[in-house]
This record gives structure tokens, C-alpha cells and sequence, in this order.
């Protein structure tokens, strides 16, 4: 059993990574200097979503997440495996984009001309596949060790803030450019605000991974609230810190050029620090959440194999290492395809989309779940909650946002080879008369 301080380095660590490091500059490209009120309003939108998952765990302290409350919302076993496979996906988005991340990172830690094409591709690939081969062998996650990547990634982003201080302190940047709001050509600066948070929400995810420790925390009705609102609201203000400290020392246009938007704020801020240094702690920064993005989604659907929603081929597990290696190779296939075809913004934009689709649900459930009574005490958020973080959630995903049409792209290709598979498994499993298809995934 883990006490509250571990909890929240848990739920710390799992926010921190590759949104905040990577997609800085991207946000910049939306709104101009404000690039620090898109990661606020995604802490706002975060957080409503945060006290429906709160009343949802303590309700059903079980190690399922999403597809539990979706499954007892609605009943429906499709819904339930969708939203299970767009989580699955949003690892692989997520992870592909950490893929792009390292590479840039990378070819400035060895100083090597990368630029963005086929080069930086090459390196994101073999970082791609070294993560699988890591993944073939088995990796042992603890929540101790969590605590040292955790530390690590947040040494990195407090570097950027005590940079930003130091370099504003002694006369350098301009605090001017936080209220300049300059958009793409044609945009409003309200569409422009609004695209950039629905871009800027993918470093707010992760915090929902950490109900699957509501079976290892003591005591999660009374622990668990105060763990998870303290977590999220410490990211969201170092998000914002690092978010002013950036457009601050570096102008927004040569922040959104390039993968390596955090790197650029050191070298300007405190030429004299060691550069590949904070590239090296980036690297780590964005290796750590590949790695659980991958490990997560093969495990999920090895998971969606052994329950026959997805063929069963892909729950094979290898005979020695035990690790499911079918899965693990379809995962990396896909991740591959991600890489080669799909930019770090597109790929980001596409990760917090199929999110922002999951907590709708989400939200949703839980109110519809209001008439499912417990025999134990429990979190209770207040009505407008979930129905502000249904809306929100909604409209961030819906092309009134500005999103992006290459994170529909992705997204649909995603959810449509789920489908297909889904759909082949069904009719697999109808044809054998001893499997009953209204019970599939029960």
C-alpha cells in the first residue's frame, strides 16, 4: 500500500513529459506570445474532468479506469470496447510524438544536423524500436521508480522556470510578448485560443491513469481527492511558469520552428549552461513516457485479445520472456506508420483528441451512475461539474474549436482499424456456436 506522498509523485510524474516539452512552440504557432492561456484553460478543462474520474474511483476503487464506468454507464459492450481502443490509442499518438521528440533532442545533444525530414525520422524509428525490443524483454514498473523519473522531468521543467527568472531578473526577455496575441492568417483570436488549448491539453493527460492505483492506496476515499487535485494543480502551475518563462526569452516565432522548443529557452536564457545536458534530461523526459505508452497500449490489447474483442492472435504471449509479443509487434507497426506519416503537431493534437472523446464519456457517466448506489462512502463532486466537463470536453474536440483536420485523419484511421478488427473477431466468434456474441468482453 502507497501513502499519500507517493500518490502524488505518481500523478505528478504521470502528467509531466512529453506535452509540456514538446508542444510548447506548437501552441505558440496558434496564439503568439499568450502561449501561456491555452495550457491554462487545458488545467481548467483538466481539472472539471479530474472531479469526475475523483467521484468514479472512490466509488469503484478498482484498477479499470474508463472502460469500468463506461461499461457500468451504459452496457453497451461496443462503446465500451471504443473507448478502450482510442485509450489504447492515445498511447501510441502519444508515444510517436515522444519518438519525434527525442530525435530532435538528440541531434542536439550530439550536435548533429537533423533538420525534419528523413534524418530526424531515421532516429525516431530506431528509438521506436529500441522501446519495443525494451518492451519484448519486460519491464518491472514500480511506483518507486516512478519517483526518480519524476524528479528528473520536473528538474528539467524547473530548470526552464529558474532560467526564466534569473534571465528576466537581470534584464533580458520581453514580458510585453504574454499579451500578444499573434494567429494563423484568417483565424479569430478566439478560434486561435481555443485550437492552441486543444492542442496544449495533451500535457494535461495522464492524470487519469492514476485510478489504477486506487487498489494499491490506503485509504483512496479519503486519500485520493486532496492526492489527485493537489497533483494536477502543482503541474498546471509549473505549465504556466514554463509557458512565460518561454515566450518571454525566446520570440514565438522561432519557438514554434523545430522539436526542441524548451532547449531554445535555456540557450537564450543562460547561454552558459551546459545545452546537452537538458537535452539528455529531455530525452529521458520523453524516453520515460514512450515507454510507458507502449508497455500500456500492447498491454491493453493483449487484455481486449484474452476477453475476444480482438483476435485472439494478438494475445500470444512469447514462451520464455512472457511478454505479449504479438501485440507488442502490431503496437510498434503502427507507432512506425504514426512516425513516418503524421508531424509532432498533428500527432499531439491527435493524442488529446481521442482523450477529450474518452472523458466526455467519461462525464457523462458519471451522472448516469448517480442512481448506482454503494454500501461504502464516497467523493461526490457537485452536478455542474461533470456537465461543464461534458461541455468542455465536447467542444474541445469538435472541429468549433479550430482543431486541427489532420487529427481527425489519425484519429479516424485509428478507430477504424479497431473497428475492423472488432468486427472481424464478432463475426469470428458468432460463426462458433459455443460463444455466445452477446457476451462478448463480459
Amino acid at each position: 500500500m502507497i501513502g499519500p506522498g507517493l500518490l502524488l509523485l505518481f500523478v505528478i510524474g504521470d502528467i509531466l513529459g512529453t506535452g509540456i516539452y514538446a508542444l510548447t512552440g506548437k501552441v505558440a504557432n496558434q496564439v503568439g506570445g499568450a502561449v501561456w492561456l491555452p495550457f491554462l484553460l487545458a488545467f481548467t478543462v483538466a481539472l472539471l474532468t479530474a472531479f469526475s474520474y475523483l467521484e468514479l474511483v472512490t466509488k469503484y476503487p478498482r484498477a479499470a479506469g474508463a472502460a469500468l464506468y463506461t461499461h457500468k454507464a451504459f452496457h453497451l459492450h461496443f462503446l465500451t470496447f471504443m473507448v478502450t481502443f482510442a485509450v489504447m490509442c492515445s498511447g501510441l499518438t502519444s508515444a510517436s510524438s515522444a519518438a519525434k521528440a527525442f530525435a530532435g533532442n538528440f541531434g542536439s545533444a550530439l550536435h548533429l544536423s537533423l533538420g525534419e525530414g528523413l534524418a530526424l525520422t531515421a532516429v525516431a524509428l530506431g528509438f521506436m524500436t529500441l522501446i519495443a525490443l525494451v518492451n519484448f524483454r519486460g519491464v518491472g514498473e514500480s511506483v518507486k521508480a516512478n519517483v526518480v523519473l519524476t524528479c528528473v522531468e520536473l528538474t528539467g521543467l524547473l530548470i526552464v522556470i529558474g532560467v526564466g527568472a534569473w534571465a528576466l531578473g537581470g534584464g533580458k526577455g520581453d514580458l510585453s510578448r504574454l499579451g500578444d496575441f499573434t494567429t494563423p492568417s484568417g483565424e479569430s483570436v478566439a478560434l486561435s485560443v481555443t485550437a492552441g488549448t486543444a492542442l496544449a491539453f495533451f500535457a494535461m493527460v495522464g492524470f487519469e491513469d492514476s485510478v489504477n492505483m486506487a487498489e494499491e492506496t490506503r485509504d483512496p476515499t479519503r486519500i485520493f481527492p486532496k492526492v489527485m487535485l493537489t497533483g494536477i494543480c502543482t503541474t498546471g502551475v509549473i505549465y504556466v511558469l514554463v509557458a512565460v518563462s518561454a515566450v518571454a526569452l525566446v520570440p514565438p516565432a522561432e519557438l514554434g520552428r523545430g522539436e526542441t522548443p524548451l532547449l531554445k529557452v535555456v540557450q537564450a536564457g543562460a547561454p552558459g549552461f551546459p545545452i546537452s545536458l537538458f537535452a539528455w534530461i529531455t530525452m529521458f523526459a520523453v524516453a520515460n513516457s514512450a515507454l510507458i505508452n507502449m508497455m500500456m497500449a500492447s498491454r491493453l490489447l493483449y487484455g481486449m485479445a484474452n476477453e475476444r474483442v480482438l483476435p485472439r492472435l494478438l494475445g500470444r504471449v512469447h514462451p520464455t520472456r512472457r511478454t505479449p509479443w504479438v501485440g507488442i509487434v502490431f503496437t510498434t507497426l503502427i507507432a512506425f506508420g504514426l512516425i513516418w506519416f503524421a508531424d509532432l503537431a498533428a500527432l499531439g493534437g491527435t493524442t488529446a483528441l481521442l482523450l477529450l472523446c474518452v472523458f466526455t464519456v467519461v462525464n457523462v457517466a458519471v451522472l448516469v451512475l448517480r442512481k448506482d448506489r454503494v454500501p461504502h462512502g464516497h467523493f461526490r463532486a457537485p452536478t455542474v461539474i461533470p456537465v461543464l466537463g461534458a461541455i468542455s470536453c465536447a467542444f474541445l474536440a469538435s472541429p468549433l474549436s479550430g482543431r486541427a483536420t489532420a487529427d481527425y485523419e489519425v484519429a479516424g484511421i485509428l478507430l477504424l482499424i479497431g473497428v475492423v478488427l472488432w468486427a472481424i473477431t464478432y463475426a469470428v466468434n458468432r460463426a462458433m456456436p459455443r460463444l455466445d456474441p452477446n457476451h462478448l468482453g463480459e
